[in-house]
């Protein structure tokens, strides 16, 4: 199925997986990627080294074009986006819009990029700097997401710009890819759905309680990181939301300590990022340092098993999926179920 996506980064399918922090590590992008859709490798948690070698492993896996996810606001976004230039990556995903120079390094290195957005307005932004395509997240999605649901904003971003558009949020079959194509979309994209495969790190017993989890299971909390963020509802999350402030920020302090040392970061380069955290989102310190929380409870969860200690970020979409297929075997359902819905579609005509 052939789609300005596909066209753009020259893959088959029309199916984008996201970049998942702890969870798109180069396993589930390479068997994405030879599925024939695009993955996305989440590089946030890394340092720049382990980014170099999680390409290079990528690489080594397929020869399928693949991407990078990167925060936008981080203080080494230009050297990872060296990183990305001299391994010869891609695609560039941002969950924030990219400034224009990275974004101008980026192009001019050939780069495809692809902001990710949950407004018209930050789509209509991102177009005018020049971004190839963009991601569009409605309030289905999992992670930070915002109030507006797919189906309102999908049709407002594919009319405010001429880019192609990318749909996020309670996607999971090929009947939603036909819906998103009829919206105007090039594609869709994919978290939860490729978080729960056997291609897939995260452990069995935590996909097991993704698998059990009904729609109503699936929450937004801002206990976490002063966010709005959609994840499964679990006792943490419950105890998160009734704990004190105190508390809370203590919990907050020590986690930081805990990602500095696992992200090779240093405290000067944090408090960095945290000014441009609180300075793009309007956060309190407060909510900066509860920020810190996130990469470590999402590794308790993703990485560890521990979901008595973890978060896990979840769409929606988490309540109507029951298997675990590999990517390919995903792939290929979807776009089988997508030709039928074309099929029975113009049959009904």
């Amino acid at each position: 199925m052939e789609t300005p996506l596909t066209r753009l980064v020259g893959v088959r399918h029309p199916i984008v997986q996201t970049g998942m922090g702890w969870v798109a590590g180069p396993r589930l992008v390479s068997a994405t990627a030879n599925a024939g859709a695009l993955g996305i490798l989440a590089s946030a948690t890394m340092t720049l080294d382990r980014l170099r070698e999680a390409i290079r492993e990528v690489k080594s896996r397929t020869d399928a074009p693949f991407g990078v996810n990167l925060r936008a606001d981080a203080s080494d976004a230009g050297d990872r986006v060296s990183v990305m230039i001299d391994e010869g990556v891609r695609v560039a995903s941002f969950a924030l819009a990219p400034s224009r120079e990275l974004m101008a390094a980026l192009k001019e290195a050939g780069v495809v990029v692809i902001p990710s957005i949950g407004a018209r307005r930050h789509a209509e932004k991102v177009a005018a700097w020049g971004a190839d395509a963009v991601i569009v997240q409605g309030g289905e999605g999992g992670g930070h997401t915002g109030e507006v649901a797919t189906t309102v904003l999908l049709p407002q971003v594919v009319d405010a710009v001429e880019i192609p558009v990318v749909a996020a949020g309670g996607f999971f079959d090929g009947r939603g890819l036909v819906a998103a194509l009829a919206y105007g979309a090039a594609g869709i994209a994919m978290g939860t759905r490729f978080l729960l495969t056997s291609d897939s790190t995260v452990p069995e017993a935590v996909k097991a309680r993704y698998l059990a989890a009904t729609v109503r299971d699936v929450t937004v909390t801002t206990a976490v990181d002063g966010l709005p963020h959609r994840m499964l509802r679990t006792e943490l999350v419950e105890a998160l939301e009734h704990s004190g402030r105190a508390r809370a920020l203590l919990q907050a302090v020590r986690r930081a300590a805990d990602y500095r040392k696992l992200s090779g970061t240093t405290w000067r380069r944090m408090l960095r990022d945290g000014r441009a955290l609180r300075h793009g989102k309007d956060l309190t310190w407060s909510q900066v340092l509860l920020a810190a929380n996130t990469p470590m409870l999402l590794k308790a969860s993703m990485v560890d098993g521990r979901t008595d200690l973890g978060v896990m970020a979840s769409g929606q979409v988490a309540g109507v999926i029951d298997d675990l297929p590999s990517c390919g075997e995903l792939v290929e359902r979807i776009m089988k179920e997508a030709e039928e819905t074309c099929r029975r579609l113009t049959a009904s005509r």
